[in-house]
């Protein structure tokens, strides 16, 4: 067994991305995929553009502190997590080594039109404003997901459970946003609001929680699912067992001049659905609620 992982990550992303990242510290043992049975696709691995294919590196751009999509391992300097394993196995299913560069988020698109990465992979919402600038090979549905206490004593199961209830939710993100409109909905059904706890910290937010001054809070799925299995070693929390709510996609980013780029991670993406290595990959992290079934590219 491994020695037990410290992890601490900064609230970044906002509105931008569906959630903010753990500040907390969690302790668990990582989990791996195994990924030794990803071979190449001679096929797919014909449609990349000359310059990648014969520098056998798929240049990965990340914001590598958003546990479980992507974080460091204890050595502070190997990347691991749902992403990387995935971007690890689409490589490989093209011929080439992932190698990840770390960066600020804001920066990601801007690396990419330059062309100091090939992809970008950074739990990044597919969005139609984005899409102006790149495109997206979708691989994931995130979304709203409801974190309780462990064993759920409030016995929260539906967003309608939150009527009455108070929740924790971050400032100015989407979660935030959702709480008030919830509420709205609670008061016109004839139900008592939803009382909403809004903070800058997910430290403040899972005390409030665990002390049972809240009976939920709202977070992204992989961030809410990886909280719940780390934190007091999965002895704090748990995630309703719901499809995230609001759902949107997760996107591989890659320069629009890369057309052909776009399709060869596509068919790789498929083909890793296909032959069950995505579905390890999202059991491995936890996350099966938000997997997809096809690959497409801006979603379609």
């Amino acid at each position: 067994m491994k020695p037990r992982l410290l992890v601490t990550s900064l609230l970044v992303l906002g509105l931008a991305a569906c959630g903010s990242t753990p500040e907390s510290t969690q302790t668990s043992t990582p989990p791996s995929s195994d990924l030794s049975t990803v071979k190449k696709d001679d096929a797919l691995a014909a449609l990349l553009p000359p310059e990648i294919a014969s520098a056998g590196t798929l240049k990965v751009g990340s914001n590598i502190q958003n546990p479980p999509n992507n974080f460091y391992d204890q050595d502070g300097k190997t990347p691991m997590g749902s992403e990387v394993d995935l971007i690890k196995a689409i490589a490989a299913k093209l011929g080439l080594k992932a190698e990840h560069s770390d960066m600020a988020f804001s920066s990601l698109i801007t690396s990419l039109e330059t062309g100091r990465v090939d992809v970008t992979m950074a739990a990044m919402n597919d969005t139609a404003e984005r899409q102006q600038k790149i495109d997206f090979v979708d691989y994931f549905t995130s979304g709203i997901t409801i974190m309780v206490q462990k064993g759920n004593p409030q016995g929260v199961k539906t967003v309608d459970d939150l009527c009455g209830k108070g929740i924790a939710v971050n400032l100015g993100s989407s979660q935030e946003q959702f709480g008030k409109e919830q509420s709205q909905k609670c008061v016109a059904a004839g139900k008592p609001e939803v009382t909403l706890s809004v903070t800058d910290s997910d430290t403040g937010n899972q005390n409030q929680l665990r002390t049972g001054r809240v009976a939920a809070i709202l977070n992204d799925l992989p961030t809410a699912v990886y909280v719940a299995k780390t934190a007091g070693d999965g002895q704090y929390f748990e995630v309703v067992p719901l499809a995230p709510i609001n759902g949107g996609p997760y996107g591989i980013g890659v320069a629009k001049k890369n057309a052909k780029l776009s399709e060869a991670i596509k068919g790789a993406l498929q083909s890793l659905i296909d032959d069950g290595t995505y579905d390890k990959i999202v059991t491995t992290w936890d996350i099966k609620q938000g997997a997809i079934t096809k690959a497409t590219i801006n979603g379609k």
